[in-house]
C-alpha cells in the first residue's frame, strides 16, 4: 500500500490560501524551498486538484527558462516536470508535463492508486485533499506553518465526520520562524 501525504504551507490560523487565493504570505526561505524541492524529487506520484494544478502548471514548466531563474528554481522545475502526476478534474480536457487526467470518482481512484503499491504519493489541492481526508485515505500530514494570520480563505483541514488521531513524527524550524510538523495517522 502506497503512503499518501497531504502537505502544504499553512497560515497560523489554518489557511493554505488567503482570501482571493492570495499566497503571498507563504514565500519560502531558500532552506524551506530546498526542502520542498527534495520532497518533490522523492515523490513517486503527485495527485492534484484542478485549482492547484492550474497554479503549478502556469509557472513551473518554464520557470527554469526565466532569465532570473536561480539554481534552486531550475532544479525544482525539472523535478516538477519529471514527477508523475494525476490531475483530478471534470472541467479541463487536457494536461501536460508527465501528467494524466482523471475525471471519475476521486476517492475510488485514490484508493486504487494506493493499493497499487510503489513510491510515496503526495496529494495537493484543498477540495481533493478534503475528499481523501474524509475517506480516511491520508496517511501523513505535513504542515508547514508560517507566522501570519490571514483571517480567512482556503482551510487546510476540512470538516470531518469522525476524529482522526495522529502521532507527531517530526518537527523542524526554518528561517523566518516557519515550523514544520509532520504527523502520521494512527491506524
Amino acid at each position: 500500500m502506497q503512503k499518501l501525504t497531504f502537505g502544504m504551507n499553512v497560515s497560523l490560523d489554518g489557511y493554505i490560501a488567503a482570501p482571493g487565493d492570495d499566497l503571498g504570505w507563504s514565500m519560502p526561505s531558500d532552506e524551506l524551498f530546498q526542502w520542498w524541492s527534495d520532497r518533490v524529487g522523492a515523490t513517486g506520484l503527485a495527485l492534484y486538484g484542478r485549482k492547484l494544478w492550474e497554479t503549478m502548471s502556469s509557472h513551473w514548466p518554464t520557470a527554469d527558462k526565466q532569465p532570473d531563474a536561480t539554481p534552486a528554481a531550475i532544479e525544482y522545475a525539472r523535478r516538477w516536470r519529471d514527477m508523475p502526476k494525476v490531475v483530478f478534474s471534470s472541467t479541463i480536457s487536457a494536461v501536460d508535463w508527465n501528467s494524466r487526467l482523471f475525471a471519475g470518482d476521486a476517492v475510488t481512484e485514490i484508493a486504487r492508486l494506493k493499493a497499487e503499491g510503489g513510491g510515496p504519493m503526495d496529494i495537493g489541492g484543498a477540495t481533493l485533499a478534503a475528499a481523501a481526508m474524509r475517506a480516511g485515505l491520508i496517511d501523513e500530514y505535513v504542515i508547514v506553518t508560517h507566522p501570519v494570520l490571514v483571517g480567512g480563505g482556503t482551510p487546510f483541514f476540512t470538516t470531518l465526520d469522525n476524529w482522526v488521531n495522529l502521532t507527531l513524527v517530526e518537527t523542524r524550524t526554518f528561517p523566518g520562524s516557519v515550523i514544520l510538523t509532520r504527523y502520521e495517522t494512527k491506524r
